[in-house]
Formats: C-alpha cells, sequence, structure tokens
C-alpha cells in the first residue's frame, strides 16, 4: 500500500468514526432544546474542549502558523490578544450567561436571550441578531470549507472545487442529524486530536532542525527582524494601529454565538472553574505550538529546498514530510478536525437561528417540535450550499475570511451581551442599537482603507457599539421593574438554589 492510500485509510476511519458519534447523539435527541443547546448536559471536558475547538477552527493550524511563518514574532501579539480574551471571556461571561439564560425563559439562542432580558415587546431584537448571525456566519463557516478545500487538495492531490464539496460533505452530514451533542462530542474527540498535531509537530521539526536554540540563531541569520515583536519582517516598527488590531483579536470573543452556546449548555454552574482552566490551558497550548509551527517552518523549508506560494500550507508540509504516512494521516486528521469542529458549530447556530429567531418567532409561534427540527436541519443544508459557493475562489485566505466574522461577531453582540450581564439600566432600544452599531461599523469600516481606516474593524465596531448602548439606554425609558427584577441577583440566587447552582457571592450584582 502506497502512502497516499494509507492516508487515505487513516482519513476514512476518522470519517467511520466522527459519524459513529453523530449517530450515537441522534438517537438522544428528541426535541429542538436537545438539538440546538444538548438540553443543558455538558460536563467539564465537553464544555471546555468543545469551546476551544469551535473558537480555533482550522486557523489554528493553517492561519496562525503561516502568519507566524510569514511575519515571525509579530505574531505574538495575535496570540497574546487572543490567549487575553478567551480567558477573560470564560472569567465574567460564561457563569452568568449560565445563570440568566436559563432564568430568562430557558433561553436556547443569544438572539432569544437578549429579547427575554428586555421583554422586548416590539420584537427587533431577535430578528435583526439573527440576520447579523447569519450573514457573518456565512463568511466564517466559508473559511472552515476553505481549509478544507486546500487540506483534500494537499493531500488527494484533487482538483478544489471537487476538495471543497467533499469537506462541506463531510461536516453537513453528523450535524444534520446529531444536532448540538454530536457538535460537541466530536469536538471534544478533535480537539485532543488538534492539541496532540500541534505538540507533535514543532517538537519534531525543531528536533530535525537542531533545537529551538538553533532554530532562533538561524532565523536572525536570515532576518533578525522575525525574532523582534515590536517590528514587521522589513524591519518596520509596528505602528499603535496594528499593534491594537492585533490585541483586538481577543475582544472578539465576548460576542461569539458558538462559543456562547458552550456556555449555556453546561449542566452545572459549579463546572465552570474546572471548565475555564481546561479551556484556557488547551487555547495556551495551541496557540503556543501554531508559533512553533510557523517558526520553525522557516527553517524546515530551507533545509527542504522548498518555497511556499501559500504560508498557510506550512503545517501540511511538515506533516506530510516528517512523518511515515499512518502518522501522517492523523496529524492530517487533525486539521479536518479543526475544520470541522468549527464549521458544524457554526451551521448549528446558523440554523439555530433560522428556525427559532426568523421561523418560530415571525411565523410560527406554536410549531410543534417535530418540525421545527426540520426547518433548522433543512436550514444546516441550505445555509451549507451558500457558504460552500462563497468558498469556490481558492485564493480565499482563511484568516482573512475568518478576521472579518470575528469582527463582526464581537462588535455586534461583545457589549451588548456583557452590558446585559452587568448592567440593570440597559433598556432593550440600547441593546438594538449597540447591535446595529457594532455590525454595521464593521461592514462599512472594512470596505475602507488608509490610515485610521486600517485599524482592525472590530475595534471601532466595539467603541461604537458600546457609546450606542449606553446613550440609547440612558435616553431612553428606564426599563421596567419586571426586567430589573428578573435580573436581580437576589433572584438569581435562587433560580441557583432551585437547580443546584448558585451564584458566587464575589461576584458583583448587577447595577
Amino acid at each position: 500500500m502506497d502512502d497516499s492510500a494509507v492516508i487515505t485509510v487513516t482519513f476514512m476511519v476518522y470519517f467511520v468514526v466522527m459519524l459513529a458519534i453523530g449517530y450515537i447523539a441522534w438517537l438522544r435527541t428528541k426535541t429542538s432544546a436537545d438539538y440546538f443547546l444538548g438540553g443543558r448536559s455538558l460536563g467539564p471536558w465537553s464544555t471546555a474542549m468543545s469551546a476551544g475547538a469551535s473558537d480555533m477552527s482550522g486557523w489554528l493550524l493553517l492561519g496562525l502558523p503561516g502568519y507566524a511563518f510569514a511575519s515571525g514574532l509579530e505574531a505574538f501579539w495575535l496570540a497574546a490578544g487572543l490567549l487575553g480574551g478567551s480567558w477573560l471571556n470564560w472569567l465574567m461571561v460564561a457563569r452568568r450567561l449560565r445563570v440568566y439564560s436559563a432564568v430568562a425563559k430557558d433561553s436556547l439562542t443569544l438572539p432569544e436571550f437578549l429579547a427575554n432580558r428586555f421583554n422586548d415587546y416590539r420584537g427587533w431584537i431577535q430578528p435583526v441578531s439573527a440576520a447579523f448571525i447569519l450573514v457573518f456566519f456565512l463568511f466564517y463557516t466559508s473559511s472552515g470549507l476553505v481549509a478544507g478545500g486546500k487540506l483534500f487538495e494537499s493531500v488527494f492531490g484533487i482538483d478544489y472545487h471537487w476538495a471543497l464539496v467533499i469537506g462541506a460533505l463531510s461536516v453537513i452530514s453528523y450535524t444534520l442529524f446529531g444536532g448540538f451533542l454530536a457538535v460537541c462530542w466530536t469536538d471534544l474527540a478533535q480537539g485532543l486530536l488538534m492539541s496532540a498535531a500541534l505538540l507533535i509537530v514543532p517538537v519534531m521539526a525543531l528536533q530535525v532542525s537542531g533545537g529551538i536554540g538553533v532554530v532562533f540563531h538561524k532565523i536572525s541569520e536570515i532576518n533578525p527582524e522575525l525574532l523582534n515583536i515590536f517590528t514587521t519582517a522589513d524591519g518596520q516598527a509596528l505602528s499603535i494601529i496594528t499593534l491594537l488590531s492585533l490585541l483586538g483579536w481577543g475582544l472578539g470573543y465576548f460576542g461569539q454565538p458558538h462559543i456562547m452556546a458552550r456556555f449555556k449548555a453546561v449542566q452545572s454552574i459549579d463546572q465552570l472553574p474546572f471548565a475555564r482552566r481546561i479551556a484556557v490551558t488547551w487555547t495556551g497550548v495551541g496557540i503556543f505550538g501554531a508559533l512553533l509551527v510557523g517558526l520553525s517552518g522557516i527553517i524546515y523549508t530551507r533545509q527542504l529546498g522548498v518555497s511556499l506560494d501559500d504560508p498557510e500550507a506550512i503545517f501540511m508540509l511538515m506533516v506530510n514530510t516528517l512523518f511515515h504516512p499512518v502518522i501522517a494521516g492523523i496529524l492530517l486528521a487533525a486539521i479536518l478536525a479543526a475544520i470541522m469542529s468549527t464549521a458544524d458549530s457554526q451551521l448549528l447556530v446558523c440554523s439555530t437561528a433560522f428556525a427559532e429567531d426568523f421561523y418560530r418567532d415571525m411565523f410560527r409561534p406554536d410549531a410543534p417540535q417535530k418540525e421545527i427540527l426540520l426547518v433548522g436541519r433543512c436550514a444546516v443544508v441550505g445555509i451549507s450550499i451558500i457558504a460552500t459557493v462563497l468558498a469556490m475562489n481558492p485564493e480565499s485566505s482563511v484568516l482573512g475570511l475568518v478576521s472579518y466574522a470575528w469582527a463582526g461577531f464581537g462588535a455586534a453582540f461583545g457589549p451588548v451581551l456583557v452590558l446585559s450581564l452587568y448592567w440593570r439600566r440597559m433598556t432593550a432600544r440600547g441593546a438594538l442599537a449597540g447591535i446595529i452599531a457594532g455590525g454595521m461599523t464593521v461592514v462599512v469600516w472594512k470596505q475602507l482603507d488608509g490610515g485610521l481606516f486600517d485599524l482592525y474593524e472590530i475595534v471601532p465596531g466595539i467603541i461604537l457599539s458600546t457609546l450606542a448602548v449606553f446613550l440609547v439606554s440612558l435616553l431612553s425609558p428606564p426599563p421596567g421593574k419586571d426586567v430589573v427584577d428578573c435580573f436581580d441577583k437576589v433572584l438569581c440566587d435562587k433560580a441557583g438554589r432551585e437547580s443546584n447552582e448558585s451564584v458566587d457571592d464575589n461576584e458583583p450584582a448587577i447595577g
């Protein structure tokens, strides 16, 4: 059996395992609450690894190593922003969102939570939020499909467009039937595989290249600016705009619907501190490994005497040349795991937004559970087709597509969600204004360039969204007493005790 056949067999085994997990989850999926949020039954490991794996996606094994390969330690600022943002998100949002989403009529989706949080009788928050989710997730899902297409093209040597279709079908297959449980259970397995790959590949590359000291010495001989965290690869000092843009990635965590779904789905808030430690440790290890892959790849490609037209292919090149085909197949499956773990989550959030926040909220409020499930599954297929069409350009950058969607969610929902958990005076009008201001700022800012407009669009988006929430809330009539009382700490303590989930006494009260 030749090398390509061995890798193919490895991939097939991986697919069978993922489909088996999806089938088991399908047997346990009876209601829309099961399909969209797993019945709030996740344990700490599933919660942490699923949040991390769905967050990092293919860009952790393709985009970030490619950035480090091309730009050196400039990528440190991006890594630092992401790690800090992940930690703060778990610390500030996870516990409160889990408790308050249950108090707010057991809200399944982020738009539904915001609508219930503010008793939005006008009915604007839910459809507007869902619209932004559908738009930005189309780009986010496309980034995963682009990564999948590049992977299948590299491994099997098939045309990119056919590779793209194969990758899309593989993700749809288990998401369609197993829903949230299938997504989270597969994310656990995929997250562990990703972390193993990001430890094994750089260690092997460093060993072949003579160790980390030798690698850094050789890089300094080639271009010392690659090892300077304050300069670009061509020796230009990093501007304030560049630093803010890279660190600003961390702000995006507070508004990612697929990550928030994990916080809401954990079985008990008592499990969240342990889950936070698992998730932040996993994120740190993964980011550090990705940086090492990129940096060691600078020397390794020169040893091989090859050049890369696409820096995002560095991980695949190293795997194919460093390891036995069986091991290479497993490690390449880790890229597929990274892609699938995010794409499945995005598809599920999109289908949830369509079924719960559009179809049920606007057209069929009394629709039975089976009908909502059917609509959600049909939405998975429809959204997948649109995302696949958007991903048909093989020149698309994984990191570029991710950055746009990441900014959109971070700006549209981040400030609104955080303030909704901590500020009693916030109103429905303020929330709606914040969502629109943040989302539209990202859309408009992305079309402009030069000077201040080179700043990553998430930063102005979050600033304007926050200002819109404060100004419109203060200019609006105060929220009704029922809305304030519903989210008062006393009531949340009562709700927590009734479900064995008391709120930490050291947490500040809302308001």
